[in-house]
């Protein structure tokens, strides 16, 4: 990742329209009051290269196919039956 230097950002934010100050602003502000923790799994995930994240996810989706798969019986369950019309339902209870 390129190294980017405070001289840069504050270039950067001078060309911006003065209608813009206020939402840079409140965007770096967020930052800086942001509490990062720097052991999170998204910061970790975040360290490594484009590789070791794309192998990590494909584990990751396989993991997820292998557990759709073994519980697809389960999901059809709780998912068919009926599906209520919320109109007619709030037409009866209003009634």
């Amino acid at each position: 990742m390129e190294t980017i230097t405070y001289t840069q950002v504050q270039q950067l934010v001078e060309k911006l329209p003065e209608t813009q100050l206020t939402l840079a602003y409140h965007l770096l502000l967020g930052l800086v009051e942001k509490e990062v923790d720097p052991q999170s799994p998204q910061a970790e995930f975040m360290k490594l290269s484009v590789e070791e994240r794309q192998t990590l996810l494909s584990k990751q989706a396989e993991q997820m196919k292998i557990h759709y798969e073994q519980t697809v019986n389960e999901r059809t369950e709780w998912q068919s039956g009926d599906f209520l019309d919320e109109h007619e339902t709030r037409g009866d209870l209003v009634s």
